[in-house]
């Protein structure tokens, strides 16, 4: 899909039912967060029942480059561009973290479109998320230091994750965008103001969930969110993790459904590997072809080719990318 001024924007649809459009928090990856176990499961959860569309705005991801700074009316046209390519009139937003504010502005632009609002981890206004200092300290260090930069900022929006969430998160974030791209949208996360938007979303059933304890959003830009917005269900679950997909996810994510309108899912078991299948993913994380995946493991290449095939077809991955992105988060090396 191809936005008026050019821009490429990638977008993945899963499950089936009435459409909900996600709205990332800041910077993503659809491949890499496909791969991710806990993201993955984050977002089949609420594709039971609905049409989940996730995307990757402009400079992220699978997206294309864009050099305009108008992030918050680009995320607008993008929004519009998504749901009129997956043919969708109607439809429910959930906005995370940053994409709550920016899930606010389309509802409060286009009421008549949206069905249900859910709002995670948001705010009102981004200069009430942190200080001034440190607000402009994080910026510095995304712009100068981004590697160190994803590690400090895993701190912030994970700080009870293991080291293999923590490790992979922070490699995530440095491949979904550049370092330019990431501070010019952590910049609009602290710029961004919605309180004169909350009064417009009349007659969207919205529910604001906020993790008591977030290190990343104020609980109490939570309670403004819910409390501007006409008949807005505020629920506050325990925890200071700000990402959704880390910490309690399934409680997380039965609030979310229930705000979709949604039943609680029963809890499944996640698909696993067999021994061979896990050695030839610890050798595809360290970037080997199939020949030396055989000759490392006494096989013939071809069956080192059918194991590879085997491991995608099993884990519902597209790609090598993918099953070294899995490998990691869930085999963390200390």
């Amino acid at each position: 899909m191809v936005l008026g001024d050019g821009t490429a924007i990638r977008f993945a649809v899963a499950g089936v039912g009435p459409v909900v459009v996600c709205v990332p928090g800041w910077v993503s990856h659809l491949e890499l967060g496909w791969a991710m176990p806990a993201e993955r499961l984050f977002y089949e959860s609420l594709a039971n029942g609905r049409t989940v569309v996730r995307y990757d705005r402009p400079g992220c991801g699978l997206s294309g480059a864009t050099d305009r700074s108008d992030v918050v009316e680009l995320e607008l046209e993008v929004i519009e561009a998504v749901t009129k390519a997956v043919r969708a009139d109607r439809f429910d937003l959930v906005g995370t973290s940053f994409g709550a504010p920016l899930a606010v502005k389309f509802a409060a632009r286009r009421p008549e479109s949206v069905d249900r609002l859910v709002l995670y981890g948001g705010w009102v206004q981004g200069d009430q998320v942190s200080p001034p200092a440190l607000r402009q300290h994080l910026l510095g260090l995304v712009e100068q230091h981004w590697g160190f930069a994803s590690d400090v900022l895993v701190e912030i929006f994970a700080p009870d994750a293991d080291a293999g969430f923590r490790a992979t998160f922070s490699t995530y974030q440095r491949q979904s965008a550049s370092p330019a791209t990431a501070r010019r949208l952590l910049a609009a996360c602290y710029e961004i103001d919605v309180s004169e938007d909350l009064a417009r979303i009349g007659g969207v059933q919205t529910t604001v969930i906020h993790r008591a304890d977030d290190r990343a959003a104020p609980v109490a830009e939570g309670k403004r969110l819910a409390a501007g917005i006409a008949g807005a269900t505020l629920k506050l679950l325990p925890g200071r993790t700000h990402v959704p997909f880390a910490g309690d996810v399934e409680t997380l994510v039965d609030a979310i459904r229930a705000g979709l309108g949604l039943p609680r899912l029963p809890r499944t078991a996640r698909p696993s590997l067999t021994p061979r299948q896990a050695e030839v993913a610890a050798l595809v994380v360290r970037g080997w072809s199939n020949r030396q995946i055989a000759e490392e493991l006494v096989i013939t290449e071809r069956s080192a080719e059918s194991h590879i095939e085997r491991i995608l077809v099993r884990m519902g991955f597209r790609s090598r990318a993918q099953i070294a992105a899995w490998y990691a988060a869930t085999h963390p090396t200390g």
